[in-house]
């Protein structure tokens, strides 16, 4: 048998690592307790597979060759650090677990996801650590996703696996006492991602609304039949099916209810929908589900339900009922014609908001449908905290609009 040249084993690893990285760390994890461990044994088993898929050929289940060999590289390594009984008894649990066959062991990545969201840490540490230990993002590709020196996103996680090792983070699965606390962190850790790469369009080097989606998945497919989960799968399906109609010829964002149609990806949306149907069926409602209803009901034809879409953000404010919220339900009270009851609940939220874009975008819109010429001093503070550049160019027009055509942007 002629043996693979060097690109075609390195596609071959690269393939096998991005299908299968969490699965093998998650392994390693379980028996490991050191998350370091467990991605240098794997990073030291890639490395060997490299040489020996170059002579030997590709394994026919590189994922399986590469669970076995990490297993050795961790005992290697155990037994040049320990000396004591501690390390004798992980040896001998890793050479037991190292004698089975890949295939016998179980998925650890549900265990994994919740070590990673654990109470314990920070919500940007935990959505840093997903991403590096169930989607194999590297630390210059988290750094980039989120604006971030690469060394100083380096330190963040090295002491995030530092404080689950000192902590005793268990790795397990919460009980059904905890479940519901616990899963909403992990559902809020991937809507975070998703927002993250919804944000900055890809401009990270990689697609971080996919990354959520496929955790999403992952944790509906491990843990089935949980309605927020497929919530917030839904949500994230619906929104990213409407990618490529977010932002118009001219560079400026689209609102949904402004958007040409023909470029909605319509089996991602159909996808969504079927979900959270199954999802309101189980008769558990929750704030992911209403969230995924409120953007159906905005993609209506031939214009958004926004009764409905009201009735919905009365029923979000009692799972969250936070300034953000009553801002996205004060645009719902103005649409259904209660303009100046919607303006008086906006300025009531001036002092919590106003750093909050979206807040001041809400308020000049709503202010120029009264012709107010405030508006065109809140459409300048939304300006100028708004970070994406699409989003510059949509209040502009807007601002442009609300002053009258001879008004330059």
């Amino acid at each position: 048998m002629t043996a693979p040249d060097q690109p075609s084993v390195k596609a071959a690893l690269a393939q096998a690592l991005a299908a299968d990285r969490g699965r093998i760390v998650a392994a390693l994890m379980a028996r490991l307790s050191d998350l370091d461990l467990a991605e240098e044994a794997l990073q030291d088993a890639a490395a060997s597979a490299l040489l020996h898929w170059g002579r030997s050929g590709i394994p026919a289940r590189p994922e399986a060759w590469l669970i076995r060999v990490a297993f050795r590289k961790a005992i290697d390594r155990i037994r040049q650090r320990s000396r004591d009984g501690a390390g004798a008894a992980a040896l001998a649990i890793l050479a037991e677990d190292e004698a089975k066959e890949p295939e016998m062991i179980a998925d650890d990545r549900l265990r994994l996801i919740f070590t990673c969201c654990h109470p314990a840490l920070d919500r940007k540490s935990s959505v840093a650590l997903t991403l590096r230990t169930i989607c194999g993002l590297s630390t210059a590709e988290i750094a980039r996703a989120f604006l971030d020196q690469e060394p100083t996103l380096g330190q963040r996680l090295s002491r995030a696996k530092a404080k689950i090792r000192a902590a005793a983070v268990p790795y397990r699965v919460p009980g059904p006492e905890d479940w519901p606390e616990r899963l909403g962190a992990v559902l809020a850790v991937i809507y975070l991602i998703f927002n993250a790469g919804y944000q900055d369009g890809g401009s990270s080097g990689r697609d971080l609304c996919s990354e959520a989606i496929y955790l999403a998945r992952l944790l509906d497919e491990l843990r089935p039949g949980e309605p927020e989960t497929a919530g917030v799968l839904a949500l994230m399906l619906l929104t990213h099916a409407r990618r490529d109609a977010r932002i118009g010829a001219d560079g400026a964002t689209v609102p949904p209810a402004e958007q040409s149609r023909s470029l909605w990806d319509g089996a991602m949306l159909s996808e969504g929908i079927s979900i959270l149907n199954c999802a309101l069926g189980r008769r558990q409602p929750g704030p992911c589900q209403i969230k995924a209803a409120i953007a159906v009901c905005h993609m209506l034809p031939p214009v958004p339900d926004w009764p409905q879409i009201l009735s919905l953000y009365d029923d979000l404010l009692v799972f969250e009922p936070t300034p953000v919220v009553e801002v996205n339900r004060a645009v719902a009270l103005a649409e259904t014609g209660t303009l100046d009851e919607a303006l008086m609940r906006l300025d009531g939220l001036a002092r919590e908001l106003d750093a909050y874009q979206p807040y001041h975008a809400a308020r000049a819109e709503l202010l120029a449908r009264k012709s107010d010429p405030a508006a065109l001093a809140a459409y300048d503070r939304a300006i100028e905290l708004a970070d994406r550049p699409e989003d510059v160019f949509f209040l502009k027009k807007r601002r442009r609009w609300s002053a009258g055509p001879s008004v330059p942007m």
